[in-house]
């Protein structure tokens, strides 16, 4: 019977294959989006302690920059042409790649996508990633029960990654608006919602300049919001900017999504009211595991229940949890932060 990725954990790993059985034989392939985002050199870490800790070699390969689809075509291609049983990936370009990833899988090559799935997602045998939506839907669900009868007169910025609408941005804030108890019209779209409560959209290109210009925005727009959705911890950490310029810091909420140790500290500093932490680390290394597996006995990753990826965890970060709603503080959220 096939393994459930889901309950696998980097303790039990060692134990599920030796190292002196696999020495030599299984070559893992890692190619991230960049080698500079701290998001991806958690997950280079993840797959070097997990190749280490199995006995089997890891290559990792990165795009020169975040959309560079050349280095990763060139990347697969070496790796298939070395003879690399497994390849992990965060897709640069989720579309132009799949021709790439469809000849390595000919070849007989496992492909997981890690984070970011491929476009259709079933060009990969497998997707590693967060529960994107889930991800959303807590930091909602926190900030409608952190205001209380107030959020039925919430005043609501979105700001969003950019116009492109990717799964991952979809997903968050329809996960968000979910969760605050918002109806959706279409969840694959952005922007299509009619309650009165959202004052708009903007997007920030996920970056702290970006941030700050979309809330300077949307203030503008309506300078009486008081609840922010941040695609991201740095979009999160600019809109704060935004409002402290215009003495609004104190009475307005910002959630977010990420996990990253700058944005965790930012929870502790009352920056961010909450945020979803997200497990680079471990979705690396369940996918080693997963490689290794196939290597072994040639079965491949199933699914979590419910979804059509395998789930790799999301956790609530606040330091003023509310009824009902399981999350760590802070200083927990520092011991298993990234970047």
């Amino acid at each position: 019977m096939k393994k459930t990725l889901s309950a696998l954990t980097l303790g039990l790993a060692a134990t599920l294959v030796t190292p002196t059985l696999l020495a030599d034989e299984v070559l893992v392939g890692l190619i991230t989006k960049t080698n500079t985002n701290p998001f991806f050199v958690k997950m280079r870490e993840g797959a070097q302690a997990q190749t280490d800790a199995l006995g089997v070699e890891l290559r990792t390969f990165a795009g020169r920059f975040d959309g560079d689809n050349d280095s990763q075509v060139q990347a697969i291609e070496n790796l298939v042409s070395s003879g690399a049983q497994g390849i992990l990936i965060t897709p640069n370009d989720p579309v132009a790649i799949v021709p790439t990833i469809e000849r390595a899988r000919e070849a007989g090559v496992l492909v997981i996508a890690l984070d970011t799935p491929l476009n259709p997602a079933d060009a990969a045998d497998a997707t590693l990633a967060t529960d994107n939506f889930k991800a959303g839907e807590l930091i909602g669900q926190w900030a409608r029960s952190k205001m209380g009868d107030e959020a039925d007169n919430a005043r609501i910025a979105l700001l969003d990654l950019s116009t492109s609408e990717i799964t991952v941005d979809v997903a968050r804030n329809q996960g968000f608006l979910q969760g605050f108890g918002i109806d959706l019209n279409d969840p694959n779209d952005i922007g299509d919602e009619d309650d009165p409560r959202i004052v708009g959209n903007d997007v920030t290109q996920g970056s702290e300049e970006g941030g700050r210009r979309a809330m300077e925005n949307l203030l503008q727009k309506d300078p009486s919001i008081n609840l922010v959705y941040t695609i991201n911890e740095p979009a999160a950490a600019g809109a704060y900017e935004a409002l402290k310029a215009a003495g609004r810091e104190d009475s307005v909420i910002i959630v977010s999504v990420d996990g990253g140790c700058p944005g965790v500290r930012n929870v502790a500093d009352g920056v961010i009211g909450a945020t979803s932490m997200q497990f680079p680390l471990r979705m690396a290394s369940m996918g080693v595991e997963s490689i290794v597996e196939y290597a072994r006995n040639g079965e491949r990753p199933e699914a979590s229940n419910g979804l059509d990826f395998v789930d790799t965890g999301v956790e609530l970060i606040t330091d003023a949890p509310v009824a009902g709603i399981p999350s760590v503080s802070s200083a927990d959220g520092l011991e298993t932060c990234w970047g």
